[in-house]
């Protein structure tokens, strides 16, 4: 458990964070992160700031020793994390473009569909419109 932490705010400091508080467009993360500072320099105990802005121990301690470390500046960015998948090699890359810059090659046709009842079949679109009718040929 953590104990003395002291947070000093200088006056201009202050006038930053309860004016980060009060703009209704800012961010909601960074209103809270001011707030965690703001109830810190005014001496609430951590277990008082968790109750009133709802976030954990570690969050509050975490935006405690930021604010200590960079100041005012340091509440407005987040860390920056490295990216869930990896980004795409060179040659993957050169061969993606490559293929957009040319033709697509022609595929056979295959969106027919064949239904065969009654002594007849019938060839429609997979996806006819209303405008086309389907082809009846006849099986004899």
């Amino acid at each position: 458990m953590r104990t003395g932490i002291s947070i000093t705010v200088t006056p201009s400091d202050r006038l930053r964070l309860e004016a980060l508080v009060r703009d209704r467009n800012a961010p909601q993360k960074q209103v809270w992160r001011a707030e965690t500072v703001l109830l810190s320099a005014d001496g609430v105990g951590t277990n008082e700031i968790k109750r009133r802005t709802g976030k954990s121990k570690t969050c509050v301690w975490r935006w405690q020793e930021r604010f200590t470390q960079e100041g005012f500046e340091g509440l407005l960015r987040d860390n920056t994390r490295p990216p869930r998948v990896a980004p795409l090699g060179a040659e993957v890359a050169a061969r993606v473009v490559a293929l957009t810059q040319t033709d697509p090659q022609p595929r056979p046709r295959t969106d027919f569909i064949c239904c065969i009842g009654g002594g007849y079949a019938i060839l429609a679109p997979a996806r006819s419109s209303p405008l086309s009718a389907p082809k009846v040929r006849d099986p004899g």
